[in-house]
């Protein structure tokens, strides 16, 4: 029996990724190169990443933009393949199938993408778009089901039956990302990737395209990898969450431990650009300096040009994910030896 036709774990994690890395050449043209006498350039946009997403759960991916959050989701998606490592869905792994062994697997993976109306076919009604993936999968062939089934999905979302019959440009943009949020759910998948699915909205429809989302999880039982850059949204959302930066994950937990007590100066400096709106009076220090040359990084642990707490040894050895109190688990070696973190005090 081939790869493709194996039954599902369904003891595990839905989806388990390890050692995983993306790199791209950015390389000058050959020529270019030899004659200049320049060696190869690669832009290691993810280099060695490992978590877990169990059934109903929701793992956050939050960075900077250029840290390789995106770029992983793309992995997850199957719109990249992978430099290294795996990506197991249900026990198989996807990142070597072929694409007509990956065919029985696809329709259980959906995607919300950041632009709810780039997304969107524009010369396409609303209820062709959703309905797109119920043909494409072979999930139902009658026209009238079809048309059925896409009324049911609009409603799902908050939409009416009648907004099928629109073109996407007469949408505002909270009601076009519930369009893409019914096309992700009318192949019926179990895990869904959400690329910044509310960076490009108004703070107010945020919160709504998010309850929204978390209502649905509940529903249908569905399990999210959640990309942002926003703290605040990942606090409403996530079980789990990951911090990147430069390509690799410098702390990651359980959401309560990492808001609760955040070890790596990173993730702290992330959580202080959270608005203060209870006025607490401690001191904040956003995050400052700008990210390095991911084709050139640091050597060393790649944070230490911009982190506070760094030491000689945060400069010549780059440190790997180890275990804290919480279930957390951080790369720093600043933190594991128990340096203090003056923010927290009160400003004088």
């Amino acid at each position: 029996m081939g790869e493709a036709h194996r039954l599902p774990d369904l003891s595990g994690p839905i989806l388990r990724v390890s050692g995983l890395k993306r790199f791209f050449d950015v390389s000058r043209p050959l020529l270019n190169r030899l004659l200049e006498g320049q060696p190869r350039q690669l832009l290691k946009a993810v280099n060695g990443v490992d978590f877990e997403i169990g059934e109903g759960e929701t793992f956050a991916l939050v960075g900077e933009s250029g840290c390789g959050k995106s770029t992983v989701a793309n992995l997850a998606a199957g719109l990249y393949a992978p430099s290294a490592g795996k990506i197991e869905f249900e026990g198989v792994d996807i990142a070597t199938l072929s694409r007509r062994q990956m065919s029985p697997y696809r329709r259980h993976l959906a995607m919300i993408f950041q632009d709810p109306y780039a997304s969107l076919n524009p010369r396409w009604r609303v209820q062709r778009i959703v309905g797109e993936p119920i043909r494409a999968f072979g999930l139902l062939s009658d026209r009238r089901a079809i048309a059925r089934r896409t009324a049911e999905l609009l409603q799902q979302v908050g939409l009416s039956p009648a907004d099928g019959e629109k073109y996407p440009h007469e949408f505002s943009g909270g009601q076009r990302q519930r369009i893409s949020i019914a096309r992700a759910l009318a192949s019926q998948p179990r895990f869904i990737i959400c690329d910044e699915p509310t960076s490009a909205l108004d703070v107010s429809v945020q919160a709504q395209i998010l309850n929204l989302m978390k209502g649905l999880q509940r529903r249908l039982g569905l399990s999210y990898l959640f990309i942002s850059h926003d703290l605040a949204v990942v606090r409403h959302m996530a079980d789990h969450i990951g911090v990147m930066y430069l390509g690799r994950l410098c702390e990651k937990g359980p959401a309560d431990a990492i808001f609760s007590h955040p070890r790596h100066p990173y993730t702290r400096m992330l959580l202080d650009t959270i608005p203060d709106i209870e006025m607490t009076g401690r001191r904040r220090i956003p995050v400052s300096g700008e990210i390095p040359n991911p084709i050139d990084p640091p050597m060393g642990c790649a944070f230490h040009p911009r982190c506070p707490l760094a030491n000689q040894r945060c400069r010549r050895e780059r440190p790997e994910l180890a275990p804290l109190s919480g279930g957390a688990l951080a790369a720093c070696h600043a933190s594991l030896a128990g340096a203090s973190w003056q923010p927290d005090a009160p400003p004088e």
